[in-house]
C-alpha cells in the first residue's frame, strides 16, 4: 500500500463567473521511504498538488489516500490533526517567527501536539543539534544566515518524527553552495532516517538529489521517471 496516493484529483476555482480548472485528473502515488521531486514551470500545477498532498487544501474532486486513510473530505480541524501527526513542512521563505529563538521555533509543532514543556525543549534541542545548530539555539532568525534559517525550518519539520517531509522550493532563497548543503541534508534524512520526502522545485540540479522526478505541465503529470543519479 502506498503511503500517499492521489486518484483522479481535480482542482478548480472560480474567476468571476468562470470556473478555471488547475488540476485535470492527477494520479500520483509515493511509497514509504521514497524521495520524490515534482518539477514544472509556474502554473503547471505542482504547487497546487503539493498543497493537497500536505492537507493544506482540498481537491474539488478525486480521492486522496494518506497512509490508507481517505482524507479527501475531512474538515479543517481533522486535516490540521493529520498534518501534525503525519507531515513536516519546509518552505522557500523559511516561515520562522522572527522574534522567537531557533529553539522556540522548532518547539512549535510539539506545542500544538500538547507535548509537555520539558520534553518539547529536549526534543527541539536534539533536532537542532542534529542539524549542526547546537550553538545557535537561542539565536533569532535575523542573527542566522539563510542556510542556518533553513536548517532551523528543517529541524522544525522533523522534530515531531512525522513520516513525511514536504518541501516547497526549499533552496529558492539560497546560493548554490548552501543549496547543495541543504539538499545533501535532505538526502541524509531520507537515507539514514527513512523519512519520505516530497519536494517541489523548478531547478534540475535540485531535483537531481531525488530518486524519482515527476514532471508537471498544464495541470497534468507529463512524465514520471526514476532518477539514477546518486550524490
Amino acid at each position: 500500500m502506498a503511503l500517499v496516493e492521489l486518484k483522479n484529483i481535480k482542482k478548480s476555482f472560480w474567476l468571476g463567473e468562470e470556473e478555471v480548472e488547475i488540476l485535470h485528473g492527477v494520479d500520483f502515488s509515493v511509497e514509504k521511504g521514497e524521495f520524490v521531486a515534482m518539477m514544472g514551470p509556474s502554473g503547471s500545477g505542482k504547487s497546487t498538488t503539493m498543497n493537497i498532498l500536505g492537507c493544506l487544501d482540498k481537491p474539488t474532486s478525486g480521492t486522496y489516500m494518506l497512509d490508507g486513510k481517505d482524507v479527501s473530505d475531512l474538515d479543517d480541524d481533522e486535516l490540521a490533526e493529520i498534518r501534525n501527526q503525519m507531515i513536516g513542512f519546509v518552505f522557500q521563505g523559511f516561515n520562522l517567527l522572527q522574534k522567537t529563538s531557533a529553539l522556540e521555533n522548532v518547539e512549535l509543532p510539539l506545542l500544538y501536539a500538547g507535548i509537555p514543556r520539558k520534553d518539547r525543549h529536549a526534543q527541539a534541542e536534539k533536532s537542532l543539534v542534529e542539524m549542526g545548530l547546537g550553538d545557535r539555539l537561542y539565536h533569532v532568525p535575523s542573527q542566522l544566515s539563510g542556510g542556518q534559517q533553513q536548517r532551523v525550518a528543517i529541524a522544525r519539520g522533523v522534530v515531531n518524527k512525522a513520516p513525511i517531509l514536504m518541501a516547497d522550493e526549499p533552496t529558492g532563497n539560497l546560493d548554490s553552495k548552501t543549496s547543495d548543503e541543504i539538499m545533501a541534508l535532505f538526502r541524509k534524512l531520507n537515507k539514514e532516517d527513512g523519512i519520505t520526502i516530497i519536494l517541489v522545485t523548478h531547478e534540475a540540479d535540485v531535483a537531481a538529489y531525488a530518486n524519482r522526478i515527476v514532471h508537471f505541465k498544464d495541470g497534468m503529470i507529463q512524465k514520471d521517471e526514476q532518477n539514477g543519479v546518486r550524490r
